[in-house]
């Protein structure tokens, strides 16, 4: 990962936030000419042209995670996707969080019933490349081209050479405010110089003062451990060779913060946290105006912000005390196709249509991040709402550092499931924070030495 520093301005503009993207998105390429091929080597062309009427009929099915919303947004997507390819009808199948998708995908697999097309995140994509499930995307460049996405976007995707998911949007962690609950409590919002401390103090006033079961943070380990082991490592969780970049006594400093709000009434009661482990942002503490702060992906402010009651919402770096940020920008999904699809050809116009093309584009906004491919981004910058071009100004901060972290290996799957079962235990004092962060390094470390 290339460091970040808290220099970096929290007030960048919907303008900066645009530009930065489509700057990094033309870096692909030579500077001497345009790279026109795709990290497998294929050289890349506009999408196959639609077949006649007297096309075969095809049936698709596609699976993805999210909420009602997003299933409507897809349903929208999907009918003009229809409307488009009249001899393809699709089928889709929503679950509601990542991990039902992922348990039902290796189901789906292991008896040849899975989807044509289904969305991955973290190490999925490197897990389900090197096992031979995913379509090589070089065997479809006619329908899918891929040379309008710049290289950093295709690092989780890509396995010896050969890219095996197109990123959906790009996300970065942020530390989300309700600026209204701080005002009314009387706490000053966080400064330039917003230290770890810092957050412990604030968070723990913000409970104090605010009343009405009103809490300082509203946390989820999953959404902040990688952007803290960044600010305190080289390279975060994980090195570039796909081993741990961290060590017991940066987990165990976490834990050590953990502990300080919660002693300090800062954090909601243990079992609340762990009830919030999974739920949508709509639901969470922030989510209903029960919460000053919160970690986030930039993508999910509006989801979070829908029901603070007009509440005025902001997004700005995460705390560090090192002079590092320790964000970097993230795919936040990718589309792949299932190798064994019967339909291999039909399945990426599918992909294409949902990330390459201006109608549908219109559709999804920033749904799962701001577009990465420039003429996508486009179309869609115009038509952002407020949250989403808060978003977008933010990500344009973070890009503006040039941060690039290593992918989640194959193996590093377990990372949410893990960091939440073990914090669990040390916020019930099942377990100290040493003990559980000498657990979390051999249990990920176990992990990703089996792949």
């Amino acid at each position: 990962m290339r460091r970040t520093g808290r220099s970096i301005s929290r007030s960048a503009t919907l303008a900066t936030g645009v530009a930065a993207l489509l700057v990094l998105a033309a870096c692909s390429g030579s500077p001497d000419e345009p790279d026109t091929t795709s990290p497998s080597g294929e050289t890349s062309s506009e999408p196959a042209e639609e077949p006649g009427s007297d096309a075969e009929p095809v049936e698709l099915t596609i699976s993805w995670w999210g909420n009602d919303g997003r299933a409507a947004i897809m349903t929208e997507a999907i009918d003009l996707f229809e409307a488009k390819y009249p001899h393809i009808t699709v089928v889709e199948q929503p679950v509601g969080a990542p991990d039902d998708l992922f348990n039902r995908l290796a189901t789906d697999f292991a008896s040849n019933t899975a989807p044509d097309v289904f969305a991955l995140g973290g190490a999925k994509p490197q897990e389900y490349g090197e096992a031979g499930a995913l379509l090589d995307l070089s065997t479809v460049s006619a329908e899918l081209p891929t040379d309008k996405y710049a290289d950093f976007t295709l690092t989780n995707a890509t396995v010896n050479d050969t890219l095996y998911g197109l990123p959906t949007g790009g996300n970065a962690i942020g530390l989300l405010v309700n600026k209204t609950i701080f005002d009314k409590a009387g706490v000053a919002l966080p400064g330039e110089t917003f230290t770890w401390d810092d957050l412990v103090a604030t968070a723990n006033e913000i409970s104090e003062k605010a009343g009405d079961g009103i809490v300082g943070l509203d946390l989820r380990i999953q959404d902040i451990l990688g952007t803290y082991t960044g600010q305190v490592t080289e390279t975060g969780i994980y090195n570039w060779e796909g081993q741990l970049g961290v060590d017991a006594s940066h987990i165990e400093d976490w834990f050590d913060i953990e502990l300080a709000m919660l002693e300090g009434g800062g954090l909601p009661d243990p079992t609340v946290i762990v009830e919030n482990h999974n739920l949508t942002p709509d639901l969470t503490l922030f989510g209903t105006g029960k919460a000053a702060m919160t970690f986030s992906y930039s993508n999910q402010i509006a989801a979070y912000a829908a029901g603070t009651g007009g509440a005025e919402v902001d997004i700005i770096l995460p705390p560090s005390s090192t002079d590092i940020s320790g964000v970097a920008v993230l795919p936040s999904q990718f589309w792949a196709i299932a190798s064994g699809s019967a339909h291999p050809k039909e399945a990426a116009l599918l992909v294409d249509w949902l990330l390459n093309q201006p109608e549908p584009a219109k559709v999804i906004l920033a749904d799962r991040g701001l577009p990465f491919n420039p003429d996508t981004l486009a179309v869609v910058e115009p038509l952002l709402n407020p949250e989403d071009a808060l978003a977008a100004a933010y990500l344009g901060t973070v890009l503006d550092g040039g941060v690039v972290a290593p992918p989640q290996p194959a193996g590093g799957g377990i990372l949410n499931e893990l960091s939440q079962r073990i914090e669990t235990d040390v916020l019930f004092k099942r377990s100290t924070p040493a003990d559980g962060a000498a657990q979390w390094i051999q249990e990920l470390g176990d992990a990703l030495a089996a792949g």
